[in-house]
């Protein structure tokens, strides 16, 4: 489909990657950490690293020959998922949050406080809703229904 976003759900749009990214932000870097962290077969497991290595947001290294085992972690581009990720998280928090609350807290290194992650405007700092934003087509884009 020519569409970014439906382009970035062919890497990232099953239910296990971003809970994968979660893992690999929150300092797992092993399959065998995933797989007891997730739940998660290992056959999904594998499929998913390979759709992430592929796409560009995760490499591997060996940290162990004889099997040969490897570390995973997160590229420049898996990083510039994570503010994506601490969105969907606040949204989570805000409509479907657990029974007994708030998982995870996320505190802002630079002030040392505890922080909500928002969506906000590029140019001028303020957070973005809905009703503030006016789509139109870009260079590579086009007017069709469900797109503009």
């Amino acid at each position: 489909m020519h569409c970014s976003l439906a382009q970035s759900l062919e890497v990232i749009g099953d239910w296990w990657t971003p809970l994968i990214l979660r893992d690999l932000y929150l300092g797992l870097n092993r399959f065998d950490q995933f797989v007891g962290d997730l739940g998660i077969s290992r056959n999904l497991l594998t499929d998913r690293l390979s759709t992430l290595i592929a796409g560009g947001l995760v490499r591997r290294s060996p940290y162990q020959e004889n099997p040969v085992r490897y570390a995973y972690e997160l590229t420049d581009a898996g990083q510039e998922l994570v503010p994506i990720l601490l969105a969907l998280t606040a949204w989570g928090d805000r409509w479907a949050t657990p029974p007994a609350g708030q998982p995870p807290r996320f505190t802002h290194a630079a002030f040392g406080k505890v922080t909500t992650a928002t969506v906000c405007c590029s140019e001028c700092g303020e957070a973005l809703t809905s009703q503030d934003v006016t789509p139109s087509v870009g260079p590579g884009g086009e007017r069709l229904p469900g797109r503009l």
